[in-house]
């Protein structure tokens, strides 16, 4: 492809196509992630909605209005009329060159459109390789939602097939929690603050454990979840996200090919799973729900210990627990450092469970500090106090709004490589090939009892809570988590 070509895909979209458009992603997301953008003057762009239904534009429109109404934002009808103004739709068959067709006529004058893939990952190659031979890829951006393939093998198959329709930097892989404001602050507290650096090692960091909690279980997804099971849906691409911006090596620049390149060493230096290094749960009941096995092996929940084999994090174990029907919805960072040398009082645990940082990243975001500080009086006593860096503030861009913003102005630094998706997808291949037995809990529990002895020698799960509310003016509160 010619170099005029090539960057015409850094330069903004001058049309939004969703594919998918009548499905439940563009309902609960994409539709009040438009109407937010709208607001901000940042959606200048015709929105076509593609999809099977054979609707009419008027009621896409009206599936749209009820979407934005339903996500619980104040409505003003000036925004609302300009986002239903700029919406288009096209019905038909993904595999009928008709509504391909169909489709470049209603681009009209467009040159540089970014077409959204809200739809299944079995459809993905079949959107693509339509859009190339309409010759709709030239000059556009395809934006592909998660999962991007179900394994290693099948990772590399797409990657082939988008590399064949559009160049690298116009395939955009969507993971919504990079774009979560809390996600975001990870990057910016380890490398805007030179007091992490020195202590960010081996040397003073006794483990990290990341927690992705959800308190419902599959929600009528039964047919989803069988095909994906938990490793797939949220461990592969979103935890490990996470692990690679707490791991990876300070950029030379904010550049975001910088950050992709340490992110994805990151990965490479992930010492691929052994059955010892996972155990698998499902919850008791999962499988009378609808469309599920009646003698399912997948799991509803997942424990990773991962190894980083690097100069930085060599004997460092990182943990990775999600699941559902657990007692609550959060996801929550604690990384735990060593303990001091010598305890010269003995009054308090002064394990590893005593200085932490924690980042709870939703449902509200926080970032603390925990350390012991003495007790009033002329004994040396202490007690477990956290020191709030940062609370969550109002107005902050849902992931949907942000990702979409970035994705039509040609932004990719929040956006996954195909190098890193691939090396992830290496790190858990050895146990989809071969995974260990399934152990049943109960539903509300903190997953199998198998889990609690999986990192007991390292202190024991932290588990999430919602956040205290607390006076604002009080920078210190009593330590509420269970260690």
């Amino acid at each position: 492809m010619n170099q005029d070509v090539t960057d015409a895909h850094l330069q903004s979209a001058d049309a939004l196509v969703v594919f998918g458009a009548t499905g439940d992603l563009a309902h609960k997301k994409i539709f009040p992630a438009l109407y937010a953008m709208c607001q901000r003057g940042a959606l200048k762009i015709p929105v076509i909605g593609v999809a099977s239904s054979m609707w009419s534009v008027e009621q896409l429109r009206t599936r749209a209005r009820e979407s934005i109404e339903q996500a619980g934002v104040t409505v003003d009808s000036p925004t609302l009329g300009k986002l239903m103004s700029a919406l288009q739709y096209v019905s038909g068959d993904y595999e009928e060159v008709a509504t391909f067709d169909a489709l470049r006529l209603v681009l009209h004058e467009a040159r540089r459109p970014a077409f959204y893939l809200a739809i299944p990952p079995t459809l993905y190659s079949t959107v693509i390789r339509g859009l190339k031979a309409a010759g709709l890829a030239e000059g556009g951006r395809v934006i592909v939602e998660k999962p991007f393939g179900r394994d290693l093998a099948s990772a590399r198959e797409l990657n082939r097939v988008a590399l064949d329709a559009f160049p690298d930097n116009a395939i955009l892989r969507i993971d919504h929690f990079l774009g979560k404001e809390a996600i975001m602050n990870i990057l910016y507290l380890r490398f805007a603050n030179s007091i992490f650096e020195p202590i960010w090692n081996r040397n003073h960091i006794a483990s990290v454990q990341i927690t992705l909690a959800e308190q419902f279980g599959v929600e009528g997804r039964g047919a989803f979840y069988e095909s994906a099971g938990c490793l797939r849906d949220v461990m592969q691409n979103h935890l490990f996200q996470i692990v690679a911006l707490l791991a990876m090596e300070p950029p030379a620049s904010r550049d975001f090919e910088a950050v992709h390149r340490h992110k994805a060493d990151v990965f490479c230096a992930m010492r691929p799973l052994s059955a010892d290094d996972i155990l698998r749960g499902q919850y008791q009941g999962y499988r009378d729900e609808p469309h599920v096995a009646s003698d399912s092996e997948v799991e509803t929940f997942c424990a990773l210990r991962l190894h980083i084999d690097s100069w930085r994090w060599a004997g460092v174990p990182w943990y990775l627990r999600s699941g559902k029907r657990l007692p609550t919805t959060a996801c929550e960072v604690v990384v735990r450092f060593k303990a001091p040398p010598q305890n010269l009082f003995g009054d308090a645990a002064m394990g590893e469970g005593a200085n932490y940082l924690r980042f709870h990243l939703s449902p509200h975001s926080t970032i603390a500090l925990a350390a012991r500080v003495k007790r009033n009086g002329k004994d040396f006593v202490g007690v477990q106090r956290e020191f709030l860096l940062f609370q969550e503030e109002s107005g902050e861009q849902s992931p949907y709004e942000r990702l979409l913003t970035d994705a039509i102005n040609g932004d990719g630094a929040l956006f996954a490589r195909e190098d890193s998706i691939e090396s992830a997808w290496a790190v858990v291949e050895p146990v989809l090939v071969d995974p260990p037995p399934i152990h049943q809990y109960a539903a509300g529990s903190w997953g199998p009892p198998a889990a609690g002895p999986f990192m007991s020698a390292d202190g024991g799960w932290h588990n999430p809570e919602l956040p205290v509310e607390q006076e604002p003016h009080l920078p210190l509160k009593d330590h509420r988590g269970s260690c």
